[in-house]
């Protein structure tokens, strides 16, 4: 069945703050040279997109979006708010070449214009970069590189059906930091069936030999309907187990601390001595602002009211055909106003996960008492009028915030 858009509704609670709050872009790009094992993201290769989408037809009808979100919001909040952050992510934003990638950034620049300190960044694949594209990425605008790295021992890559050598990533990072980029991070994964400590070892001495400032690292999730859980349905390969996880959480941190990189969520760290190397495009999220999400299956937020749009490239182009494209008509599948108790479980949530903590002010008189108790339990430290995860309560994050939360 063909898939609609819907009309996205912004009431006027929501657009009061815009311009006042921080305010980013994200644009999804779909495409993917081959799937990756463990990936259940909206991403595409070119057998399964077959004719119905392409590079080009995405860019223009990404353009198209970005257009209309700005008229939009230019009739509602009565204002088009600059954008702080861009973030491109995917997929494999890289795929496009530096050429394309400027072009979507002049497309943001065009739409919603750009803050002065804006940081820009793009997700990218170590295959896929070269001297050249972070050359022209850092003459076009951008401020900052993530590069997947997941892992520096080949077998592990292996099960992730990762198509990087490991030590692409490096390569690409050393590179990109003689292009003029100073904010450069590299994600990890950890827990892999047959990754054994001397592999996140040398993993981290990689990404410590890279130099970059920023550091994210995930453990392996199972998701369901991708390649790896069929694997591990099947026996061939062990469920991560949450003992090992645990260790290699503490491992990481350890040999990242030393380094000089400090944690500020409980999956990121950073150069200690420069508060600009944390992302602040990822601190937009977590701290509550607004952004705008431009692509397949792209999530965007305003003021409490989250929407997603339509995730086929196919159908999404097609919703923003100039034939059938009506005044800020927008390629929405849906969308949800957050209720208060929504609103107030969410920040609890992820202003936990952060360094800075969770204020107190933040919480009724019983979630107080809850939080004392996981004081009490060795999960949080009471700092001035902020609650903070201890190095034990970063592995129990989760359980901490059910225990506030009640």
């Amino acid at each position: 069945m063909k898939a609609h858009p819907v009309d996205l509704v912004l009431p006027d609670d929501a657009v009061r703050g815009v311009g006042t709050r921080p305010f980013g872009i994200y644009v999804h790009v779909p495409f993917c040279a081959t799937r990756c094992g463990y990936c259940d993201f909206n991403t595409y290769t070119a057998g399964e997109l077959g004719s119905a989408a392409s590079p080009d037809s995405w860019f223009e009808a990404m353009r198209r979006e970005l257009d209309s979100a700005a008229a939009l919001l230019a009739a509602r909040a009565g204002l088009v708010p600059r954008a702080d952050t861009v973030f491109v992510g995917g997929g494999t934003p890289s795929l496009l070449g530096a050429d394309r990638l400027v072009g979507v950034l002049d497309a943001v620049r065009s739409s919603f214009g750009l803050a002065e300190d804006v940081e820009v960044t793009t997700e990218s694949n170590p295959e896929s970069t070269s001297p050249r594209f972070f050359e022209a990425l850092r003459a076009g605008g951008y401020t900052r590189v993530s590069l997947g790295m997941q892992s520096a021992a080949e077998h592990v890559l292996a099960v992730l059906d990762r198509t990087h050598t490991p030590g692409r990533a490096v390569a690409a990072a050393l590179e990109a930091r003689a292009a003029g980029f100073d904010h450069l991070n590299l994600d990890l994964i950890y827990g892999t069936p047959g990754e054994r400590d001397e592999d996140l070892d040398r993993s981290l001495h990689a990404v410590l030999d890279a130099g970059v400032d920023h550091v994210s690292a995930y453990s392996l999730i199972v998701e369901d309907g991708t390649a790896l859980a069929r694997r591990v349905r099947r026996g061939e390969l062990p469920a991560p187990d949450e003992d090992v996880l645990a260790s290699r959480y503490e491992r990481i941190d350890a040999a990242l601390t030393t380094a000089g990189l400090r944690w500020y969520e409980v999956s990121n760290w950073a150069a200690a001595d420069d508060p600009s190397a944390r992302c602040r495009h990822n601190l937009g999220y977590w701290d509550g602002g607004d952004w705008w999400g431009a692509g397949p299956g792209a999530h965007g937020h305003i003021g409490g009211v989250r929407w997603w749009n339509l995730k086929h490239p196919a159908s999404y182009a097609d919703a923003l055909r100039p034939d059938t494209q009506a005044a800020a008509r927008l390629p929405v599948a849906g969308a949800e106003i957050l209720g208060v108790e929504e609103i107030h479980v969410e920040r609890v949530m992820l202003t936990l996960r952060l360094a800075t903590g969770l204020p107190m002010s933040e919480l009724s008189d019983a979630e107080r008492t809850a939080a004392d108790r996981t004081v009490a339990d060795g999960l949080t430290v009471r700092s001035g009028d902020r609650y903070r995860l201890t190095d034990r309560g970063r592995l129990l994050a989760d359980a901490a915030v059910r225990d506030i939360l009640g």
